[in-house]
């Protein structure tokens, strides 16, 4: 009995201390992120999706006389699949709301719901692989849009705030601070230049925003660094500066137009500094540039170290990459270029990619129902990327996919299309490819 009246006396006496808690301390109210979150959380939807997939068979399913011998169904089995992820509205007139690829790809139906619960069905504006963003539109008054901020004045150590839907609890908030800057070479997206926080994020933060105690847009939440698929500290977000310029592509032609300039370059290292008896050691060194090129015909060689992109400076090879890679076709881009230890301006025209095309039965028959493309690397290297496939086709069943990069055919590198036909016609009855997909790459052989 006295340990129960203890136990009560304490419980009571922990009450009384939190509700003598003062408002203020030395005259100033204790911090809250309260009104600032006021202002910012009604900008912050959940998106979810709906679609349907064929589910993967054995190869034999799609033979007829397979199908007739065991009484199969012709129909290909289909279930729907449902995601769940996050987005944040950037134009309350129009209702854009911005969102990650990887949230509204290959669904049927996205919904949106409000802070206020209202829910509408969204379209597709736009969305680009290569960097995760995507543009989705609503119909809707009384929209609340965030304000922009400069994500290249974001500083390692700054405060900030993510928001989103992380697991399909409803809105949720996490605070922590700017990790790192610039990250990169993660294999996440084609374009990466991540913001690191340790604010939470979690799988259903994906197209959230992350923003400053001004409640203003820095980033947007898109992925995380975890073994067991949760939060541990590391997670990225895009620079709202890159998914702005990503949002004009996408409003005025519903995709990334990209130019290119034809350059191939790497970091500026310490040695490479010493070694051009440099003092500065942040840039890009061009290591190749494509003949005919923008890059060939404003003068660009081998050796030039690129400091700054229209005034802004370079921190490397990535950096360029992201920042000509983002640039319209059309556009000039004016270059900062170290040679032979003098500072000099180069401007050059960004150009669209020249791609030719052909047909994988053009190539050797067992490449039918795949398309091939010849284009120029971020970096500028030329590559053979299959552009399409068909899934049923002979190049699908083999496993080949769109997107794939054909690094050799029978032990013969290939960059150019002419390279395809003569290095399947050198093999000896098989067809051995060496594919690239994503970060990793693999060898397939076809008989």
């Amino acid at each position: 009995m006295r340990k129960i009246f203890l136990l009560l006396s304490l419980v009571m006496m922990a009450h009384a201390a939190q509700a003598q808690l003062p408002a203020a301390v030395d005259g100033q109210p204790l911090p809250t992120l309260a009104p600032m979150l006021e202002r910012t959380v009604p900008a912050v939807v959940n998106v979810s999706t709906r679609a349907l997939v064929v589910e993967s068979v054995s190869p034999l399913f799609d033979d007829p006389f397979f199908r007739r011998f065991f009484d199969l169904p012709t129909q290909p089995r289909e279930r729907q699949r449902q995601g769940l992820g996050s987005g944040v509205i950037v134009d309350a007139d129009r209702g854009l709301i911005l969102t990650n690829n990887h949230v509204i790809q290959r669904a049927d139906e996205i919904v949106v719901t409000l802070h206020d619960g209202r829910r509408f069905d969204a379209e597709v504006i736009g969305a680009d692989r290569e960097t995760d963003i995507a543009l989705i539109r609503i119909d809707a008054d009384g929209l609340h849009a965030l304000p922009f901020a400069d994500s290249d004045e974001l500083r390692v150590g700054d405060f900030v705030v993510a928001i989103g839907n992380p697991f399909g609890l409803g809105q949720t908030v996490t605070s922590g601070i700017v990790s790192a800057l610039g990250r990169s070479g993660l294999g996440i997206d084609g374009f990466e230049d991540f913001i690191q926080t340790d604010a939470s994020i979690n799988p259903g933060n994906s197209g959230g925003p992350l923003v400053n105690l001004r409640g203003e847009l820095v980033g947007i939440n898109t992925a995380i660094l975890a073994r067991g698929g949760g939060n541990i500290g590391i997670g990225f977000a895009i620079p709202i500066n890159m998914a702005r310029m990503v949002q004009e592509h996408l409003i005025v032609d519903g995709e990334v137009s990209r130019g290119q300039l034809g350059i191939a370059m790497q970091d500026l290292t310490p040695d490479l500094a010493q070694a051009f008896s440099l003092q500065v050691s942040t840039g890009a060194v061009v290591t190749r540039v494509e003949p005919g090129s923008p890059a060939d015909r404003a003068g660009l060689q081998a050796g030039d170290v690129v400091m700054e992109v229209d005034g802004r400076q370079v921190r490397g090879a990535t950096d360029l990459r992201n920042r000509i890679g983002l640039l319209r076709a059309g556009t000039e881009v004016r270059l900062r270029i170290l040679r032979d230890g003098g500072a000099q301006i180069v401007t050059a025209g960004i150009e669209a990619p020249q791609v030719q095309e052909i047909e994988g039965d053009r190539v050797d028959p067992r490449l039918d129902g795949a398309r091939f493309e010849r284009v120029l690397d971020r970096d500028g290297t030329p590559r053979i990327r299959i552009s399409a496939v068909q899934s049923r086709s002979l190049a699908g069943r083999a496993g080949l996919r769109e997107g794939d990069v054909i690094l050799s055919v029978n032990r013969r590198d290939v960059t150019r299309l002419e390279d395809l036909a003569a290095a399947a016609e050198a093999g000896r009855g098989g067809l051995l490819l060496n594919v690239q997909r994503g970060t990793s790459a693999f060898f397939l052989m076809l008989q």
